[in-house]
């Protein structure tokens, strides 16, 4: 799973600036690995699991739909980013025409999404990537992810690049570098604790201290 996507350093900043005064006890750290690819992977796609899934684009889709989608499967994972834009500011990255959505469902239902950012020059982001928390461990995450790099391949991009941090699943640095991406630069991120702004009052940081 990933977040902190292209329009997360200016979400940190407008989080902060509202106290300029916040102390070392409002504010959570982070370590960010960003990893990238720069060709197809040729070891064998992942085989499709039997279940009854489904792939498809969410062209244009509503603000309610993708928050709906980030929300829940961001809950555990922290992803506060697009909780904090405006609708209109949300509304213009998701139907921008180098953005796309792309939905996993399960028996019928949403199970997880992927998003696909071709809007700088030579490369693709997957900006997001994450399954609802009821589609965790049954097999999916991994087709999902490997069906989604093929996709990004298939614009022939100089590269294909991704980030995840120690807030996602722990699991996730791990999944990323099977489905081929590989480690190029690692940073600690200090941002304002979104919790002080009324966000994910419940959340409780799964590090060990």
């Amino acid at each position: 799973m990933t977040g902190r996507g292209r329009n997360g350093a200016a979400a940190r900043i407008r989080l902060s600036s509202s106290n300029n005064a916040m102390s070392e006890a409002d504010t959570l750290s982070t370590v960010v690995t960003y990893l990238e690819m720069h060709a197809k992977p040729t070891a064998p796609t992942p085989p499709r699991p039997a279940a009854k899934i489904a792939l498809m684009r969410a062209e244009m889709p509503p603000v309610s739909f993708y928050r709906y989608l980030y929300d829940t499967i961001g809950e555990d994972w922290l992803w506060y980013e697009r909780r904090i834009i405006s609708n209109d500011d949300l509304t213009n990255i998701i139907h921008h025409p180098d953005v796309e959505i792309f939905v996993l469902s399960f028996g019928g239902v949403p199970a997880g999404y992927g998003e696909l950012d071709r809007r700088a020059a030579g490369e693709v982001e997957l900006a997001y990537f994450g399954l609802m928390p009821e589609f965790v461990g049954r097999g999916v995450g991994l087709f999902f992810l490997r069906w989604l790099v093929d996709q990004a391949w298939t614009y022939e991009p100089e590269r294909l690049w991704v980030h995840t941090c120690d807030l996602d699943h722990p699991n996730a640095l791990q999944v990323y570098q099977k489905a081929g991406f590989a480690p190029y630069q690692r940073e600690t991120v200090t941002f304002t604790d979104p919790r002080t702004e009324g966000y994910f009052p419940a959340w409780r940081d799964p590090r060990p201290e």
